[in-house]
C-alpha cells in the first residue's frame, strides 16, 4: 500500500501527499506520482482537477491497484477512489444496484447478499474497484455471460471540465459504450449501476482430462456447464476441467488446507525457484503439480461470488488476449507445438482458457463476437524474474495470427496502429476521448502508446 510523507494543505479543502510510491499488486509495475489523493466529494476531485489544470499537471485515477500492467502508473497527480465506496440504491425490482466508483467489489459482493441479489459474474479477484474493473474490460467465463461491464446499465462520468454525465442505453448512449470499458481515459467514473441477479450458490467441480479430449469436445463442455474454464499444463497434454453452475444443495467443499496452501503455495515457490537455475525442471513440475493436485476430482459448493474468487497466489506476470471462438483449438495446439519445437522455452502452469460472449461495447476484447480468453502466467518465486520474453513473444505471435485482442489490464506491446485493426469502433472512441478530454488530462505513457 502506499507510503507517503506529511499532507501538503492546496486551495481549500484538498489534501495531496507527496513521496507516495505507487505499486501494483503483483509489484511488477510501479510510479511515484508527485501528489497522491484520496478524495471524499465530487467538489473535492473538481479541485484537484482545477489545481491539475493550473499547474499543467495529469491526473490519473487508481483503485485497488490490481492491473498487471501500468495502466494506472503515473509521474503527476494520482487519485485513490477508495473513499467513495458506497452503495447508493439498491432497487429491488429491477434487480438493480448504484455504487460509488471506488467501492470494492469485496464489500458490494457483501452488500449485495443481504439483499439477496448477486452479480452474475465476477472475476477471479474481488479486491478491486467497480469502476476499475469495467475500466479494464474485466471477465470471467461462460458462453452465456460477457465481460463484466456488460452487466453495467447506467454510469455518471465527471468530465475534464467538470461536467457530471450521466450514460445509459438511452441517455448519451455512444459515450456509455465507450465508458463502459473507459481504459480511464474519458473522466471520473462517480457511480455505476450494476444489474443484478438473485443470490444463488454454485457447484464447482474439477476433475482431469487431456487436452486432445477437450478440444476435441469443446462445444459438448460449453453446453454442458454454464461456467465452464479448463487449466492446461503446458510441456504436457494434462488439463483440469472446471465446470461451475448454479444449484441448491448446501454448501460443502472437499478442499484441503494442507494440501492446497502447505504443498501448492510454498512447494511450488521453493521448486520454482530452484527451476530458474534449471529451466529443464519446469516441464518436471508442471507434471508433478498435476498430479498432486489436480489429478482427482474435487467438488465445492458455495455461495456465488466464493466459488467465483479464488486465491491469486504467486506474484506473476500475465498476458491474456481474447481470439474468436472458433479458433481456440488451433491456437492452443499451435502454443503446445512452439514449446515442443523450442525446449529452451519453458511455460510455467496453468494456461488458464476461459469464454466470454461477444457484445457491443467499442473497446472490449469481445466486440461482436464470442471469444476464447487464453491467459498465460510467469510465475515470480520469491520475487525473482524468470525469463520469458521468448515465450511472451511466441504467445503474442500466435495470437495475433488468429485475430486476438488483448485483455486491457495485462501487459502487451501493442500500440495505435494494431488497435485500428483489432477494433472497428476505435476511431469512434478516439473521438469521444477527445471531446471529452481534448487536453489530455487523463493520459498517461500506458494510454499514450494506446492513442498516439
Amino acid at each position: 500500500m502506499p507510503m507517503g510523507h506529511e499532507a501538503m494543505p492546496m486551495g481549500h479543502e484538498v489534501h495531496g501527499q507527496g513521496g507516495v510510491k505507487f505499486q501494483n499488486w503483483a509489484k511488477t509495475y510501479g510510479s511515484s506520482p508527485e501528489l497522491y489523493f484520496q478524495p471524499t466529494s465530487v467538489e473535492e476531485i473538481r479541485e484537484i482537477l482545477d489545481m491539475a489544470r493550473q499547474r499543467d499537471k495529469r491526473v490519473k485515477v487508481v483503485g485497488g491497484g490490481h492491473s498487471p500492467s501500468d495502466i494506472a502508473c503515473t509521474d503527476d497527480f494520482m487519485i485513490q477512489m477508495g473513499k467513495m465506496n458506497r452503495v447508493l440504491k439498491v432497487d429491488k425490482e429491477k434487480q438493480q444496484v448504484t455504487v460509488e466508483g471506488g467501492i470494492f467489489l469485496s464489500d458490494l459482493n457483501v452488500e449485495l447478499s443481504k439483499h439477496g441479489l448477486a452479480l452474475a459474474n465476477l472475476g477471479a479477484v474481488s479486491e478491486v474497484a467497480a469502476a476499475g474493473v469495467i475500466g479494464t474490460g474485466t471477465h470471467n467465463t461462460g458462453i452465456k455471460h460477457g465481460i463484466l461491464p456488460t452487466q453495467v446499465v447506467a454510469l455518471t462520468l465527471l468530465t475534464a471540465s467538470g461536467e457530471i454525465l450521466e450514460c445509459s442505453e438511452s441517455i448519451n448512449a455512444d459515450i456509455f459504450q465507450a465508458a463502459r470499458l473507459h481504459l480511464g481515459c474519458l473522466g471520473i467514473v462517480l457511480t455505476v449501476t450494476f444489474q443484478c441477479v438473485p443470490q444463488f450458490h454454485l457447484h464447482e467441480v474439477a476433475f482431469p482430462s487431456t487436452l486432445t479430449e477437450v478440444l476435441d469436445h469443446l462445444d459438448d463442455h460449453l453446453k454442458r456447464s454454464q461456467y465452464f474454464r479448463f487449466l492446461w499444463f503446458p510441456h504436457s497434454e494434462n488439463v483440469s476441467v472446471i465446470y461451475q453452475d448454479p444449484t441448491n444443495k448446501p454448501p460443502s467443499s472437499s478442499a484441503s488446507w494442507l494440501w492446497d496452501y502447505a504443498v501448492g503455495y510454498y512447494l511450488l515457490e521453493f521448486l520454482l525457484w530452484i527451476s530458474t537455475f534449471m529451466p529443464s525442471l519446469v516441464c518436471w513440475i508442471n507434471r508433478f503439480f498435476f498430479w498432486l493436485l489436480f489429478s482427482s476430482r474435487v467438488e465445492n459448493i458455495a455461495i456465488s461470488y466464493k466459488i467465483f474468487n479464488y486465491e491469486c497466489r504467486f506474484k506473476q506476470h500475465v498476458q491474456d488476449w481474447a481470439i474468436p471462438i472458433e479458433k481456440t483449438k488451433e491456437a492452443l495446439l499451435e502454443l503446445k507445438a512452439a514449446l515442443e519445437n523450442n525446449p529452451k522455452m519453458v511455460a510455467h502452469y496453468p494456461v488458464e482458457v476461459r469464454f466470454a460472449r461477444g457484445d457491443e461495447i467499442w473497446l472490449s476484447p469481445c466486440f461482436q463476437r464470442d471469444s476464447c480468453y487464453m491467459n498465460i502466467i510467469m510465475y515470480r518465486p520469491y520475487g525473482k524474474n524468470v525469463p520469458r520474453l521468448n515465450y511472451w513473444l511466441t504467445y503474442e505471435g500466435i495470437m495475433k495470427k488468429h485475430g486476438g485482442r488483448p485483455h486491457w489490464a495485462k501487459a502487451h506491446s501493442c500500440t495505435r496502429k494494431d488497435f485500428e485493426k483489432m477494433y472497428p469502433a476505435f476511431p469512434k472512441f478516439c473521438s469521444v476521448r477527445e471531446k471529452l478530454d481534448p487536453t489530455g488530462i487523463f493520459l498517461n505513457a500506458y494510454l499514450e502508446k494506446v492513442f498516439y
